[in-house]
């Protein structure tokens, strides 16, 4: 598939998402809000293309004073009731949409990690993997690899890469509404 096919789809898709599923955002951002106190929607900076930070968005799903580290460093205490529910079916990503349509992030796509993960980075950057836009979804996520495993999240990761096509980032968006892979988990 040409990045230009992609990024078309990216945006018509985001687009289409924003504009039905705007309403569930802000109700869902909301009730967060309701749940615990701090922000609806949490601002992360995530490394993206090219290795350029940009400014991740998602439904909060921890306490708002939890400190800023890998979700597998971080102890399950820190997840919300409300935030827990979220996670496991997946709709705390849903404001990542208006990174897609920015430009900053795909539908599909190594997952972005954060500044701190450096074992994460230079694994990507040893594998070419920084050339491509950070996904909402990945292959890694629905084999169910995560960021706990630098070395062959950089592989699925290039692997992603090296043969992504219009077909197979439909697959990995249909297998992750259909609840493949587990994506990061937080400590236990």
């Amino acid at each position: 598939m040409s990045l230009l096919a992609k990024r078309v789809f990216d945006i018509l898709a985001s687009l289409f998402g924003l504009l039905v599923l705007g309403w569930a955002i802000l109700l869902l951002a909301l009730l967060v809000r309701r749940d615990s106190p701090g922000p609806g929607i949490f601002r992360q900076e995530r490394v993206g293309r090219n290795r350029l930070p940009f400014t991740c968005l998602k439904l909060r799903t921890m306490g708002a004073d939890t400190r800023s580290a890998a979700t597998h460093d971080t102890p399950a205490a820190a997840v919300t009731p409300l935030g827990g529910r979220l996670r496991r079916v997946k709709v705390d990503e849903l404001p990542q949409l208006w990174n897609v349509l920015k430009g900053e992030m795909s539908l599909v796509g190594p997952r972005p990690c954060l500044p701190i993960q450096k074992d994460v980075i230079d694994a990507r950057e040893r594998l070419g993997v920084h050339r491509a836009r950070p996904g909402i979804t990945g292959l890694a996520q629905v084999q169910g690899v995560d960021m706990s495993e630098p070395e062959r999240l950089a592989e699925v990761d290039a692997r992603y890469v090296e043969t992504r096509s219009f077909f197979g980032d439909l697959a990995i968006i249909l297998q992750t509404l259909t609840g493949s892979g587990q994506g990061d988990h937080v400590a236990r």
